[in-house]
């Protein structure tokens, strides 16, 4: 009987976490600009884009496209399940005011991380078996 690894987890790096905000950001933007608004003059659609996108992907898949573009999830503290949606929107939107990201403790979780129970862990890259 083979034993079973625990996966290490990995705390992404501050900069893989601004590569995928700025992925969501842009998609919410050009979303907003697509139907709604331009985002440079009413940036309340971009925003509102910004926290359902995040709130499905998050809350249900655990990842948005940004996330799965840097290769990081955004589990559960406590037992690495998805979310679910009403943490994910609590995430998102104080992800979206920015200054509860830059409030990390040591292990970089941010004010919104710890407020919704949650924690971004990366995703290592599935490699072929021989």
């Amino acid at each position: 009987m083979a034993a079973e690894s625990k996966q290490q987890v990995v705390v992404p790096t501050l900069r893989r976490r601004f590569g995928t905000l700025m992925v969501d950001w842009m998609l919410a933007a050009l979303l907003s600009l697509g139907f709604f608004a331009d985002p440079r003059v009413d940036p309340l659609p971009a925003m509102l884009i910004f926290i359902a996108s995040y709130a499905l992907f998050v809350g249900l898949a655990t990842q948005t496209p940004g996330m799965w573009a840097t290769r990081l999830r955004c589990v559960s503290a406590a037992d690495g399940r998805p979310i679910g949606i009403p943490r994910a929107a609590l995430r998102g939107l104080l992800r979206y005011l920015v200054v509860p990201v830059v409030i990390m403790d040591e292990n970089r979780r941010g004010l919104h991380d710890r407020l919704a129970g949650s924690v971004l862990v990366q995703v290592e890259p599935k490699t072929a078996r021989a």
